[in-house]
């Protein structure tokens, strides 16, 4: 799989220019350059087929349990859970990475639809703005991609236009992110991604 682009809405500080940062930026682009399809193949290519209708499409969890996994062996935690909003209690993070000065980094693969992106992106501004978290990154694909995925999952197309909100976020020193993520190619040779697919078969 590979990176198409990365854009920085928060990018304030020392953290930004950190040893730390590029350690958790190598970790991230080699965990979603890992990704391959099908198995044992050294690029991900995809089965193009809508996954508008029931039943068709690939699979998006599989691809995030593999990006997770491959993070776990770098020594990230799978499945967090933080205070990053005081009043409620949020779902797990998918990925953490606990810093020297005790703060976390967090990483989220999009599996939801554009209003999971919304709160993914909400739930990690709000733990930068309360000093649980140093830096959040979401990753989603570009909608090239999500037109062979199933359960309309949120792009980046999709939410390129709420940028300026989390830019007008104040921050003195931490970092927030959104990552989009391409297949490499497509064949109708290969299999579907299905749902049930163990994520240790695409790294």
């Amino acid at each position: 799989m590979k990176v198409v682009h990365t854009e920085f809405l928060i990018k304030a500080g020392t953290f930004p220019q950190s040893r730390e940062w590029k350690v958790i930026e190598a970790d991230l682009l080699q965990a979603i350059r890992s990704i391959v399809w099908p198995p044992h193949k050294r690029t991900f290519t995809i089965f193009p087929q809508s996954g508008k209708k029931r039943g068709e499409g690939n699979g998006v969890k599989p691809i995030k349990d593999a990006f997770c996994l491959k993070l776990k062996q770098k020594g990230w935690s799978p499945e967090t859970r933080l205070p990053v909003i005081s009043t409620s209690h949020p779902g797990p993070i998918d990925a953490t990475k606990r810093l020297s000065n005790g703060q976390f980094f967090a990483a989220e693969w999009e599996t939801g639809n554009i209003s999971s992106s919304h709160r993914a992106l909400n739930k990690m501004a709000l733990g930068i703005k309360r000093g649980v978290l140093k830096g959040g990154v979401l990753v989603l694909p570009t909608r090239k991609l999500y037109a062979y995925l199933t359960d309309r999952v949120g792009n980046f197309e999709e939410i390129e236009p709420y940028f300026d909100l989390w830019r007008s976020i104040s921050c003195e020193d931490g970092l927030l992110a959104v990552i989009a993520v391409e297949h490499d190619g497509t064949s109708d040779k290969v299999p579907r991604i299905k749902k049930g697919t163990d994520g240790r078969a695409l790294i």
